[in-house]
């Protein structure tokens, strides 16, 4: 009943997985490659996160 209300992991985690990207790609065209090499390392970690939720619910 209470499932109604439950938000979605993944739709969150993706989006901050964008946001991050977005970042990274800001930082990059700025010239400051220290900061996307850290964001874009950020949005990987967030991204095998994604994977494994979705791969553990396939099963």
């Amino acid at each position: 009943m209470f499932s109604l209300f439950k938000r979605d992991p993944l739709k969150k985690l993706n989006k901050d997985y964008d946001n991050k990207l977005e970042e990274a790609f800001l930082a990059q065209r700025n010239g400051d490659i220290r900061a996307y090499a850290n964001l874009t390392n950020e949005a990987e970690m967030i991204k095998k996160e994604i994977e494994m939720i979705e791969t553990s619910t396939q099963k």
